[in-house]
């Protein structure tokens, strides 16, 4: 994704996408309705994004991950997930909708892609590599690990309804960074 700031016009098309994707699946969206919605025309949208899908991805990023820097950067991991998760609860029927998306540009794949960044630049990997003291562990498979085992239960979570309350959730997801690699792996010895 090129486009990572915020400006005006990438918010008003991000709420016109989240608006219509509350009552229509998302890749049913044309871009048309999108820029209709929004009140800008055609050419403005491909001024900021190639495609509908790197809209999302921008709303992924600035909307979820973005806003959670300053705490992971604080060792404020449980802040973080927590606001994460509240601002997807808060967006439920987008997210629900998102999640439906199968394939090349599916939520699934642009969530993972976030977490996985997030992972490798704010939680010790080299850590936790080290504790299983196998050559082949190496820094970017344990960070691929943790996100595709963070997106699933996320995923999980949205499809059946967000019914597990965000606290209990993010207790989970702090116990999986903390602990099962470690388990996992050195328990093989």
């Amino acid at each position: 994704m090129n486009n990572q700031t915020q400006n005006p016009i990438d918010i008003v098309l991000a709420n016109s996408l989240k608006s219509l994707a509350a009552t229509k699946p998302i890749e049913k969206i044309t871009i048309k309705e999108i820029t209709d919605k929004a009140g800008v025309i055609r050419p403005t949208f491909y001024n900021h994004f190639q495609d509908k899908y790197e809209l999302l991805e921008w709303i992924t990023f600035n909307e979820l991950f973005n806003p959670v820097e300053p705490l992971l950067e604080n060792g404020m991991l449980k802040e973080g997930v927590t606001f994460i998760l509240t601002a997807m609860e808060k967006e439920k029927d987008f997210y629900k909708r998102a999640v439906a998306l199968e394939g090349q540009n599916s939520f699934n794949e642009i969530f993972t892609r976030c977490v996985q960044d997030a992972v490798a630049h704010y939680i010790d990997l080299e850590s936790l590599a080290k504790v299983a003291n196998y050559p082949w562990l190496k820094e970017d498979l344990v960070a691929e690990f943790l996100a595709h085992s963070i997106s699933w239960v996320t995923i999980e979570w949205i499809k059946k309804g967000m019914k597990v309350p965000v606290e209990e959730l993010t207790d989970v997801y702090i116990k999986i960074f903390h602990s099962p690699i470690i388990e996992v792996v050195t328990s093989l010895k």
